[in-house]
């Protein structure tokens, strides 16, 4: 049997973590702490072995997205990560705390597209087309790297953290509320655990679906009709743990709720 490339060892060293639920050790001493290039070809070579196995592809993510995470990492730009049906979860559905891996939870203005952005300079006018509606919506993310041991090609070799979504069940047009100033407060048991506004993603929730767009028609593999986009974190990440529940509202998006198992 020929050695694996570095590439494809990092690949399946995360696909392993991923498919026990468990962790491991960076990747970077495979490919870099630095080369975007070559994590997105680790990513890419997941997602080929997933789909492979039966997975349905149903979107992608927008990660990173907020400047001083940027800052954080030492990128300039967000960074995309792919959505899968398996990991698509019923609002009100007991989310079982053992299938996650170093969880914690985003809310976030998801959308769902009508139409394929297939051109590599999308403006706001074609992205505001493409879409059918918005929901409010949780990204439950997950790290396979120990202990969030990430420098930015560890995370976007672990598909960008990529894990579960929940999507709110009252769809909206994007045009029926304001996403650049609504607000949102994420309650566990009731207590506010974080908060933010529109204009924490990436300046504008839509220009980062510009972005996400032109990156992925750039990547040769671009957003399709019925496509579910994760567009940013409106405020900072929550803790998760077993049994804990939360709610959240988006002004004039609405709500969202979601609960975890006890084990």
């Amino acid at each position: 049997m020929s050695e694996l490339s570095p590439i494809d060892a990092a690949a399946l060293r995360l696909r392993r973590a991923q498919a026990a639920a468990t962790t491991c050790a960076p990747v970077r001493d495979l490919i870099g702490a630095d080369d975007i290039a070559a994590a997105y070809a680790a990513q890419a070579a997941n997602h080929r072995a997933w789909i492979a196995a039966g997975r349905r592809p149903i979107g992608a993510k927008v990660a990173l997205s907020a400047k001083a995470v940027q800052q954080q990492m030492g990128v300039s730009a967000p960074t995309h990560g792919r959505l899968f049906a398996d990991g698509c979860l019923a609002e009100g559905q007991e989310i079982p705390f053992a299938h996650l891996v170093q969880p914690k939870l985003e809310t976030e203005i998801a959308v769902v597209l009508e139409r394929a952005l297939d051109r590599t300079k999308n403006t706001v006018a074609d992205v505001l087309s493409a879409v059918a509606y918005a929901v409010p919506a949780f990204e439950i993310v997950g790290c396979r790297v120990l202990n969030w041991d990430v420098k930015v090609a560890d995370f976007i070799a672990d598909n960008s953290a990529a894990s579960h979504i929940v999507l709110g069940t009252r769809p909206k047009k994007l045009g029926d509320f304001d996403a650049l100033r609504c607000r949102m407060e994420t309650r566990l048991d009731g207590a506010v655990v974080s908060s933010g506004v529109g204009a924490a993603v990436a300046g504008n929730p839509i220009a980062a679906l510009v972005w996400l767009a032109d990156a992925l028609a750039l990547d040769g593999r671009p957003l399709q009709a019925g496509d579910v986009v994760m567009t940013g974190s409106l405020g900072p990440m929550a803790l998760v743990a077993p049994g804990q529940r939360y709610e959240a509202e988006i002004e004039g998006l609405g709500r969202v709720e979601t609960s975890f198992s006890t084990i």
